[in-house]
């Protein structure tokens, strides 16, 4: 038998039957207690995974604010977060947060590294993406000896010395050696390499860290540290990142370099040799230690998407491929307003070095040595 509703009738079957449905999504999405739960559901293209809170599908109470940490393979580069993305703190940084309001997929990208530079006390290195480098600088100490290295994925310019991760995670380092932060031809599973003044930091596949050279003021003791997402080391004191936006830093604070407790929701951080930056999910920095030269003066700055810090001078690339510096600008290593379409910065200690996506390079400041001289340069 056919049954017809009337009009009224069926509005009212209509409005029962999804209230009936929200009902039932409501007790699909209560777990015991009457807590709302969720599930993010998380992936990783090739290239690299996710190792906090892991890859798979996790349930979370509404309102849980879970630590992301994405790791690329030797070679390759944290690209982005994609899908459901919009409690993200920030989608462009490997450590980073999300706020499970609802049911999540996301994916960690990675890609293939291009080419990157790194700036040294008197020395700039660039890679290129065949994993060998070319150099231009102080040649004195061996520290730019590196024409004969192969298959490096980064590398880090320190004081007088060089270091680089092989894809296989070893690392190699060339240059002064007087405190042994060169001795690293026993480290495996790298990850990321810093080169300090007279250390040397490597973060290692399982978030721990280990450091070689000089340790008077403790700037090595990163025994201890677990659960890392990236290391940076400049002047003497060695500064880590964790997954879940806090900081921690060991060594010199003679100049408050290391107060960085009170830090929350970073995604990224730089080591001057008198100060410590830090940049947050919406584009501010937070900086401090050392303020002399008004190093740092970064409150006022947005927009930015990496930060680097050099000897009492800060330097910010913002996400439309601009330029910002503050600080000591004696040999004129801050006078980057002018620079446009910046993929990467790197300060060194008195020139501060900008690459462009077609691998070119500009750099502004002491150029005693001719570290700067790397306008020839085109990176590949």
């Amino acid at each position: 038998m056919k049954i017809i509703l009337s009009s009224r009738r069926q509005h009212y079957v209509a409005r029962g039957s999804i209230f009936l449905i929200a009902v039932a999504l409501i007790a699909g999405m209560v777990g015991c207690g009457g807590v709302i739960e969720y599930d993010l559901a998380i992936s990783s293209s090739a290239g690299g995974n996710v190792t906090i809170p892991g890859e798979g599908t996790f349930t979370y109470n509404f309102g849980t604010v879970v630590s992301l940490n994405a790791i690329p393979d030797a070679g390759y580069r944290f690209v982005n977060w994609t899908g459901n993305v919009s409690t993200i703190g920030n989608v462009n940084a490997a450590a980073t947060i999300i706020t499970t309001n609802g049911n999540y997929l996301i994916t960690a990208n990675f890609e293939k590294v291009n080419f990157t530079v790194s700036a040294g006390l008197l020395h700039t290195v660039g890679l290129e993406s065949d994993g060998t480098l070319v150099a231009a600088g102080d040649f004195s100490r061996g520290q730019c000896n590196v024409d004969n290295w192969t298959d490096i994925v980064q590398v880090s310019a320190g004081l007088l010395h060089t270091a680089g991760i092989k894809d296989d995670g070893s690392v190699v380092a060339v240059g002064a050696n007087f405190y042994g932060q060169c001795n690293v031809s026993g480290w495996t599973n790298i990850t990321q390499v810093a080169a300090g003044y007279y250390h040397t930091v490597g973060l290692k596949f399982d978030g721990t860290a280990v450091a070689v050279g000089e340790n008077g003021e403790h700037c090595c003791d990163v025994g201890n540290w677990t659960n890392i997402a990236q290391v940076a080391a400049r002047g003497r004191h060695t500064v880590g990142l964790k997954p879940d936006g806090t900081v921690v830093v060991v060594g010199r604070n003679v100049e408050g370099q290391c107060n960085v407790s009170g830090w929350m929701n970073v995604t990224q951080v730089a080591a001057g040799d008198f100060h410590t930056v830090g940049l947050k999910p919406d584009g501010t920095v937070v900086a401090v230690g050392s303020n002399s030269y008004g190093q740092c003066d970064v409150g006022n700055w947005t927009d930015i998407i990496q930060v680097t810090a050099g000897q009492e001078y800060t330097v910010g690339l913002k996400v439309d491929g601009t330029v910002v510096a503050v600080g000591r600008n004696g040999w004129g290593q801050c006078n980057v307003s002018g620079w446009t379409n910046i993929t990467q910065v790197a300060a060194g200690y008195y020139h501060t070095v900008g690459l462009k996506p077609d691998g070119t390079l500009l750099a502004v400041g002491g150029n005693d040595w001719g570290q700067c001289n790397v306008g020839s340069w085109t990176l590949k």
